[in-house]
């Protein structure tokens, strides 16, 4: 399975795309970034690709627009994540899509700390 690098525009675009909320985390993984509520990734890149964890409804909806579909490794695409459309990023649409997704995954219980 090939990881594909995010280039500094990719970086860029997604911490632009990043709700500004104060139990929002941006950390790396795998070579690309996450963004964390409580522990748990709302929103994630994958190269120029910008996932978000969304409930089930909002995912059916996001997922029937164009541009979007499954997020992460074709071989393995990561189950409940639907790539944000490139062309919403930055819209207001964009800023909903990502707000819903931090309002979803804030409702999950915080991930025990493995420290």
């Amino acid at each position: 399975m090939q990881i594909p690098k995010p280039t500094q525009a990719d970086i860029d675009r997604f911490r632009s795309a990043v709700p500004n909320d104060p139990r929002v985390e941006v950390k790396p993984m795998f070579g690309n970034l996450g963004a964390f509520v409580n522990g748990n990734m709302f929103m994630g890149l994958f190269g120029p690709d910008i996932g978000l964890k969304l409930a089930a409804e909002d995912a059916a909806a996001l997922g029937s627009i164009d541009g979007a579909g499954p997020f992460g490794p074709a071989e393995r695409p990561m189950g409940g994540y639907v790539t944000l459309p490139l062309a919403l990023v930055g819209t207001p649409d964009g800023v909903r899509w990502a707000a819903a997704a931090l309002a979803h995954v804030a409702l999950l219980p915080p991930k025990a700390s493995k420290k």
